[in-house]
This record gives structure tokens, C-alpha cells and sequence, in this order.
């Protein structure tokens, strides 16, 4: 549908809002996600108005859903997610109505002391304004119709038909690029490709492992590919997973569920991998990923567990073999430089993310939606709002 505007300053849209966490499965029974009408305020000077093309359902949607991580509600979902602009605050000049997006999830303001030293994946200001489910000119564009507020997810909500977001949360792509299935990099894709390249700096010829076979696991195993490395562990404990991971690049494949899954990847690599990629948000992964790798080597953890999981480390052990644990946060990427890049790596067909993708859905599929991403029958989804039917 096409938004209705009420007044100068309200548009009225469709959105998937969450109201229950920690709601009981099957969600397509319990539904905690309602599609309602929602009322979104006019943009800020700062801020832009885009119609979504695609939402990615994924991990870390469903860790709200599930209350793992806890995000003030009522909110409409959706972190990761593309779009056409259709209208632009009075203060932004470069970037035009009918330009093509993909937004990250997480805006930078330029001006913090992270922005500053060149890290705008985690703003300071940003961070600050997602954790109270606002923007960062302050407060909630989203209200039901009812003039309850409604949150913000990760500044964007994009599991609606349009969304306000800050400036900083859009990056301008090519149009010939397909719109909706361009969602994806702006989680999956900068997640784990960007761990690869931009947080460990992987060189041909290393060895690594990644840990966790999802969106952001398959596409570091497509990062460790394109970057050169010699050898690619895939572990997870899901067989089909494993399939996907060889026909995507890995050299070698390990159940994590297999007793012996630590020693057949010592005996694969002779004593270890240069970097293992907790990219699962497991502690047993993480576990794992510190046994596998070798004296000198480095865990890149990027998944994201439950809040409070704690992962022990003996000191002794990290000291005497000289092993290095790295956070990596949105692939530890500069969105503006590095998703147009990665999408032309796509474009050229070094970079087959859409062979991610499981579907597109609509607006009545998306409690049954996560159920398929619970139970481990789906990679990436995506809901197209405006699709016929959604």
C-alpha cells in the first residue's frame, strides 16, 4: 500500500510490531509479531524517509523476539534491511528522493571520539540512541495509531513499508544492483565478510575456521575464499549447513557436534588454524574456536550469544601460546566504503550472496518465518512489504 498521509507531519503505513518477548512456540501459533498500521512522523532535518524493498529475518531479530537481548517494546523489527528514498530532511544535500539504499545498523554521527579515530560502526551516539529505541536527533518517528510510542530497532525498523531513519544509517548503492535482495548486505554480508577482511586482514595462504553456518557464517566462509586462504574448516552441527559451506568454498567440513571435533580440525591443519570465526553467538562455538586454533593464532568472535554469557579463557595458556581474541562489530566495516564494494564483488560473481537467500516472504508469513530460522531450516529470508500478498 502507498502511504496515507494524514497531515503535514504523519504518514500511515503497515509494520510488523512486537509487542511479547519471550513469547512460547511455535510463534506462528503464538504470534508475538502483530502487523498493524503504524504512524510514522515527518523526517527531521537529519533524517530521510525510505520505502522498504527487503528485510533480512535474521539471528538477531529472533534474539529480541526470544528475549536474549533485551530491546525496550513495543518496537517495529527489522535491523537489517534495503530501499528506495522518498523523502529527504532539509539538511541533507547528498542524497536525493529515487536513490537506492541499504541501511547499517548502526548510524554513525561522525563527530564522537569512535567516529573520529575512524571506527563508525560502533558511534558512541548511535549506540547510545538505539539502546533507548530512538534516533539520534532524539525520541521515536513510530507511534500506533493510537499515539502509543513505539520503538525504533537498531535505528532503522525496516520489517515495515516505510521508515524514518537518521542519515547516517543509509548508504547509497548502485540501482542496478536487485533492491530487495540487497538487504542482506547490510548484516549478513558486512558481518562476515568483514570480519574476514577488514577485522583479521586474512592473506592467502592462511588457515581458518569458521564457526556457525548462518547468514553471517556462509558469507565468511565467501569472504575467506575471495580473500585467498589456503585452507576453510566449516563447522556446525547441522549436515545440510555443512553442503551449503562446500559448494560455497570450504576446503574441509566438521560436525561440531563429533566427539572428536577439535582434533579432526588440529589433524587437518597440523596443530591449528591461523584464525577460527565464532561467528555461531555460542559459548560451546567459542569454546571450540579457542581450542582450534594454533600458538600465535587469533578467535574473531562476531556472534552474538545472550546477554550475561560469559566465555573463561586459562590466562597461562593464552599468554604462553601467545593467542589473540578479537571482537569484531559490523565486520568492523566503513559501510560508505566497503557494501558498495562488496556489491560489486557480487556483481562481477566473486561475492554469490544471493545463493543465501531461502525466499522472499510477506507480512502474514513472518511469525512462521522465525520459526523456520529457530528450528534451522532456513539460511535468509527476506520479507518484501510491498510485494502482491505481503
Amino acid at each position: 500500500m502507498e502511504p496515507m498521509i494524514k497531515s503535514s507531519m504523519t504518514i500511515r503505513c503497515k509494520a510488523a510490531v512486537l509487542r511479547t518477548i519471550g513469547a512460547p512456540r511455535p510463534y506462528a501459533r503464538s504470534r508475538p509479531i502483530s502487523i498493524e498500521e503504524i504512524d510514522l512522523a515527518a523526517p527531521k532535518p537529519v533524517e530521510l524517509l525510505v520505502k522498504i524493498a527487503g528485510a533480512g529475518l535474521c539471528h538477531s531479530d529472533l534474539s529480541v523476539i526470544n528475549g536474549d537481548r533485551a530491546r525496550p517494546v513495543p518496537l517495529v523489527l527489522g535491523h537489517e534491511g534495503s530501499g528506495e528514498v522518498v523523502e529527504v530532511g532539509t539538511a541533507v544535500d547528498d542524497v536525493r528522493a529515487g536513490d537506492h539504499i541499504v541501511f547499517q545498523f548502526s548510524a554513525a554521527c561522525g563527530r564522537c571520539p569512535r567516529c573520529a579515530e575512524g571506527r563508525p560502526q560502533v558511534c558512541e551516539r548511535a549506540a547510545a540512541a538505539k539502546a533507548a529505541g530512538g534516533l539520534m536527533a532524539g525520541g521515536s518517528r513510530i507511534s500506533a495509531v493510537n499515539g502509543e510510542r513505539i520503538a525504533h530497532h537498531s535505528g532503522l525498523s525496516c520489517m515495515a513499508e516505510y521508515a524514518v531513519v537518521d542519515r547516517g544509517s543509509v548508504v547509497v548503492i548502485d540501482k542496478t544492483m536487485p533492491l530487495a535482495d540487497a538487504a542482506l548486505f547490510g548484516c549478513a554480508v558486512m558481518t562476515g565478510v568483514g570480519a574476514v577482511i577488514n577485522t583479521a586482514r586474512i592473506r592467502p595462504g592462511d588457515t581458518v575456521a569458521v564457526l556457525g553456518l548462518g547468514g553471517v557464517g556462509l558469507s565468511g566462509i565467501l569472504g575467506a575464499r575471495l580473500a585467498g586462504a589456503e585452507t576453510i574448516v566449516a563447522i556446525d552441527r547441522e549436515a545440510w549447513k555443512l553442503e551449503v559451506a562446500a559448494s560455497l568454498g570450504a576446503t574441509h567440513m566438521v560436525c561440531a557436534l563429533d566427539p572428536d571435533c577439535i582434533e579432526q580440525v588440529r589433524d587437518l591443519t597440523r596443530g591449528g588454524v591461523d584464525y577460527a570465526f565464532e561467528l555461531a553467538g555460542d559459548i560451546d562455538a567459542m569454546q571450540t574456536a579457542y581450542a582450534i586454533v594454533k600458538y600465535g593464532g587469533t578467535v574473531v568472535v562476531a556472534g552474538l550469544p545472550a546477554a550475561g554469557a560469559t566465555f573463561r579463557v586459562d590466562q597461562c595458556d593464552l599468554v604462553g601460546q601467545e593467542k589473540a581474541i578479537r571482537g569484531s562489530y559490523m565486520g568492523s566495516c566503513v559501510p560508505v566504503r566497503d557494501i558498495p564494494r562488496f556489491i560489486r564483488l557480487y556483481q562481477e560473481g566473486r561475492l554469490p550472496v544471493d545463493r543465501l537467500i531461502d525466499g522472499h516472504i510477506g507480512f502474514d508469513q513472518l511469525n512462521a518465518g522465525f520459526d523456520k530460522l529457530h528450528d534451522v531450516k532456513a539460511i535468509r529470508q527476506i520479507l518484501t512489504p510491498h510485494a502482491a500478498g505481503a
